[in-house]
């Protein structure tokens, strides 16, 4: 299952940009991920808690957004929106084209929460 070492490297990377904001947690991390990418949402979000348990980001939501596969023909020109199982031109339906989007994995943003600043 190497949607948990995801998970583990998500959690990482979200802890270094807490640390350096100085915020005292995260409430939601908003991943983008491609029907392309290669990992599963629904382990990702089974292995999540798993990789967040005892960090600043354990009682954060984990929010999964998925694109839709875009390719641009290299023959005809057109972009397209098409299935993630059939990588044709939508206008002219040659296989000449390249992937727009549709195989990304990145973190799209993230919620953090200040720091309580006690008042003297």
């Amino acid at each position: 299952m190497h949607e948990l070492a995801i998970c583990q490297s998500i959690v990482a990377q979200t802890m270094e940009i807490a640390t350096s904001h100085r915020a005292r947690g995260v409430s939601r991390i908003t991943l983008r991920i491609g029907p392309l990418a290669g990992v599963e949402p629904a382990l990702l979000r089974a292995a999540f808690p798993l990789a967040a348990a005892g960090t600043c980001c354990a009682s954060a939501e984990l929010v999964i957004l998925i694109p839709t596969v875009r390719v641009k023909c290299i023959f005809c020109g057109a972009a397209s929106t098409v299935a993630p199982n059939r990588l044709l031109c939508g206008v002219c339906g040659t296989w000449r084209v390249t992937l727009l989007e549709g195989d990304e994995m990145r973190i799209e943003s993230m919620d953090l929460l200040e720091k309580d600043v006690a008042h003297v």
